[in-house]
């Protein structure tokens, strides 16, 4: 019986098998993330409201390829990525998305903006203003970086997909995607610097206030 602790690839299974709910159920789970990064991706929201809508249903029409050695979010991120690469290839200009406050997924619920995908390391009024004003500028910071960089640092913070798993979606080694983690976290350091940030960030992405 499918239910709330019921894994992604047995949902996936479950829907090769004909069960429409498991696939209601995958796309509740996942369809915030996936859009988060897609949005980061391709730059614009309504475009990104189309990609996304083409995940799905190419994840409805390869269903009977999907097989359960694969994580199913692995397989799901492979489709998504390579639809946005589709769609800016298709595109003769990409404006830049506002990012300034977190994004809604298609159920009206609040993705995680980048200052949510770090851990609060307290509940102090102090601490709530502080990233309050951090999230636009980590945003900010964040579209600065180049493509491949935020894609990784997406991925893996908003996501949380595992470094190998990232290898896998980009084609790329793992060594490769954890020196574009690396890049990224540089490349933000550098330009919260700039943009009067009084801060870090540790290697894992943390937000660590001097």
């Amino acid at each position: 019986m499918l239910g709330p602790e019921t894994s992604d690839e047995r949902l996936m299974l479950a829907f090769q098998a004909g069960d429409a709910r498991a696939f209601e159920a995958l796309v509740r789970r996942h369809r915030t993330p996936v859009f988060n990064f897609i949005l980061r991706f391709v730059g614009q929201r309504a475009r990104a409201e189309d990609v996304l809508q083409e995940t799905w249903l190419k994840v409805v029409r390869s269903a009977g390829e999907y097989q359960a050695k694969a994580r199913f979010t692995t397989w799901v991120y492979t489709i998504a990525r390579n639809l946005c690469v589709d769609s800016a290839r298709k595109e003769s200009y990409r404006q830049a998305a506002s990012l300034e406050s977190p994004v809604k997924g298609e159920n009206g619920e609040e993705g995680r903006a980048l200052s949510d995908a770090l851990p609060d390391s307290g509940a102090s009024p102090e601490r709530g203003a502080f990233n309050a004003r951090l999230r636009p500028l980590l945003e900010r910071a964040l579209a600065a970086l180049p493509e491949e960089q935020r894609e990784v640092f997406v991925l893996r913070e908003y996501s949380g997909i595992p470094f190998k798993d990232i290898a896998e979606v980009t084609g790329v080694s793992e060594n490769t995607v954890k020196s574009r983690m690396r890049y990224a976290l540089d490349g933000l350091r550098r330009r919260l610097a700039e943009l009067g940030v009084d801060g870090d960030l540790a290697e894992d992405g943390r937000t660590v206030v001097g």
